[in-house]
């Protein structure tokens, strides 16, 4: 009986040569296909974990601003120097009670308690700058975090008679405090030296006009006061378009 079973089987397999090749095949489809589930999930994972890196990085950078600006404030206004924290936590505001021109000139008053006052923002800054982010042994430095650093020159909307009229004169007092720092302040590196994460140089001027006011009503000396000012605008830095697109296509 034994030897009619077998014979059996071997006729069944006979008239069907294909069916072990097919169970194979669809073993070997199924393996490919365990792979390359594996592989997205692999690929998936790690596009995922670099997105939360990059977001994680521009929260460190939005951090890095913010502590700057407030402890730069908060010392400032332990030695009674005025400075204001505006625009969403940006910008660190001199107003002109703190760092007063006289009408119609760019040039730094020769008043010395003016000007260790701004000597003092200045210090502050740097000093500011140049802590490190946290305490982790390979964390970067705050200022690392930052992309531009601007000295923005601000004027009221008055007429100046001054070459470029309120143009030229909100970009030179910004230039005139950039100078002042520049020759004043001894610290290492210089201002002039720091350069951001991506070896561009860190701080820039530039100049507005009336362009951006603070009080749009000008119709007392008050009101027209609030406009002339020197803005400290903290820029962070951000991914590229290139490194986004890079995400996309993953």
């Amino acid at each position: 009986m034994r030897s009619e079973s077998r014979q059996n089987d071997i006729r069944v397999d006979e008239e069907n040569p294909y069916w072990i090749s097919f169970s194979d095949l669809m073993s070997a489809l199924l393996v490919v296909f365990i792979l390359a589930a594996v592989a997205l999930i692999i690929e998936l994972t790690e596009t995922q974990k670099r997105i939360e890196e990059d977001i994680q990085q521009l929260r460190n950078a939005e951090q890095a601003r913010r502590d700057i600006i407030h402890e730069i404030r908060d010392e400032l206004a332990n030695q009674n120097i005025t400075v204001i924290v505006a625009d969403n936590d940006t910008v660190l505001r001199i107003p002109e009670t703190t760092l007063t021109f006289d009408s119609n000139s760019y040039t730094i008053p020769d008043d010395e308690k003016l000007r260790q006052t701004i000597e003092q923002i200045g210090l502050i800054l740097h000093a500011t700058i140049n802590k490190p982010f946290d305490k982790s042994k390979n964390g970067l430095m705050r200022f690392e975090y930052l992309d531009t650093v601007f000295l923005e020159g601000h004027t009221d909307s008055q007429a100046s008679s001054r070459v470029k009229g309120n143009w030229g004169l909100s970009s030179f007092r910004a230039i005139s405090l950039w100078e002042f720092w520049e020759d004043r302040l001894a610290v290492s590196p210089s201002l002039s030296e720091m350069e951001n994460a991506f070896g561009q140089k860190l701080f820039s001027v530039s100049g507005y006009a009336a362009t951006r006011l603070v009080q749009l009503a000008e119709e007392t000396p008050e009101q027209r006061t609030a406009n002339r000012r020197i803005d400290i605008r903290f820029t962070v830095k951000r991914p590229t378009i290139s490194q986004l697109e890079d995400i996309i296509e993953k």
